[in-house]
């Protein structure tokens, strides 16, 4: 039984497709909307599709920009010989958010994933390679998630990046700052052991 008018059920609908957007939320995100001014719904309609419209991804880190080539890849300051590989482009942020990464970007959109259909020819990886193979990359930097999807994903361009005689690294595993030792797994302990460094 229908508790909503039909475009109030087919806007709470929609937002339930959103990624983490549960039933409940999706009825108060619809609530919330419904509650706006009619001008502040056109501005929140007009910006999805503005943003739809005009973010496209940059032609060199496949990272996404409204046109043009991102502010990184844009940037004298950043290193072009140091390509970090990240999933994602919330990646690219949380790297970021560190202060520490001065090199460049590659965004893949997505990992290796053969239970939700995923293969190589649906990632940026050819682009990633055309990059690498045009010269004056050093170090590609795999920054994939420590997952099983994002181990293979690494492991498979690290054997394509290998004729190239780029340094192809990952980045470190270990144990979180404020962590515990008692409570850090078995696979998260070794990483740590393998990955220490002199102090």
């Amino acid at each position: 039984m229908e508790y909503f008018p039909a475009a109030l059920e087919t806007l709470v609908e929609q937002f339930a497709r959103l990624p983490g957007i549960g039933s409940k939320s999706a009825q108060r995100l619809a609530f919330y909307v419904l509650s706006l001014s009619e001008e502040e719904t056109q501005r929140f309609a007009d910006a999805i599709v503005t943003a739809k419209r005009t973010v496209t991804l940059c032609p060199v880190c496949r990272n996404l920009t409204d046109g043009g080539l991102c502010p990184i890849c844009s940037s004298a300051k950043r290193d072009p010989s140091v390509i970090c590989v990240v999933a994602d482009p919330r990646d690219v942020v949380a790297i970021e958010r560190a202060r520490e990464f001065s090199g460049r970007y590659h965004v893949l959109h997505g990992v290796i994933s053969p239970m939700n259909h995923i293969g190589p020819d649906d990632l940026e990886i050819k682009s990633l390679l055309d990059r690498v193979a045009g010269g004056g990359v050093e170090e590609v930097i795999m920054a994939t998630n420590p997952d099983t999807e994002g181990e293979a994903t690494a492991m498979y361009l690290a054997r394509l990046l290998r004729p190239f005689g780029v340094r192809v690294t990952r980045l470190a595993y270990g144990i979180p700052v404020g962590g515990h030792l008692e409570f850090a797994d078995d696979a998260t302990l070794m990483r740590a052991l393998e990955g220490r460094r002199d102090i």
